[in-house]
């Protein structure tokens, strides 16, 4: 089995102007199309693990996410770029109670492994927020946090040995191609 380089939406691949719901809004970050392009050439089926919790606040439906995540797949189809995947939560504890699926827990990550047949122990799991890349630590592969650091998290990111990238082109860069 192979491993994938897993993605969070929101901040990582566009700008997040808060409960992203109108495709017209969609705007991708810099670094996003050279690095994406860069993992898909390089043979990483990419896939995308958001939470949503504006389902969950009843500020758009599930409509709305998948309007969006179309609008972001128009983009990058002409670079060549595709996910293999794309998962999200639509909860929030504060609106629908506790559940395993929104990020840091792992029920997406594995739900997608299961049903795209990968080895997350072979993965890659980046993002913007620290919930993003945790779970490669419960999950055993490898965490990229994306930006400048907040100093409150630098020993939290040592203790689950995350790497940083300015960006989802420098991110490509540590990746590199799939181990064998």
């Amino acid at each position: 089995m192979r491993g994938a380089v897993f993605l969070d939406r929101d901040g990582t691949l566009v700008r997040d102007p808060g409960y992203l719901h109108d495709p017209a809004l969609v705007e991708l970050l810099p670094g996003v199309v050279e690095g994406l392009r860069t993992l898909a050439r390089a043979g990483w089926p990419l896939v995308v693990v958001s939470n949503q919790s504006g389902i969950a606040r009843g500020l758009f439906g599930p409509g709305a996410f998948h309007a969006v995540t179309a609008r972001i797949e128009e983009l990058l189809a002409p670079h060549g770029v595709r996910f293999a995947g794309v998962y999200y939560c639509p909860h929030h504890p504060d609106f629908t109670g506790p559940c395993s699926c929104r990020k840091p827990g792992v029920e997406l990550f594995e739900r997608a492994a299961r049903e795209l047949g990968l080895d997350l122990r072979r993965s890659w799991f980046v993002g913007d927020m620290l919930k993003d890349a945790e779970p490669a630590a419960r999950l055993g592969g490898r965490g990229i946090l994306l930006g400048i650091p907040e100093p409150a998290d630098a020993q939290r990111m040592r203790d689950l040995g995350l790497a940083v990238a300015l960006d989802l082109e420098a991110a490509a860069a540590i990746i590199g191609p799939p181990a064998e």
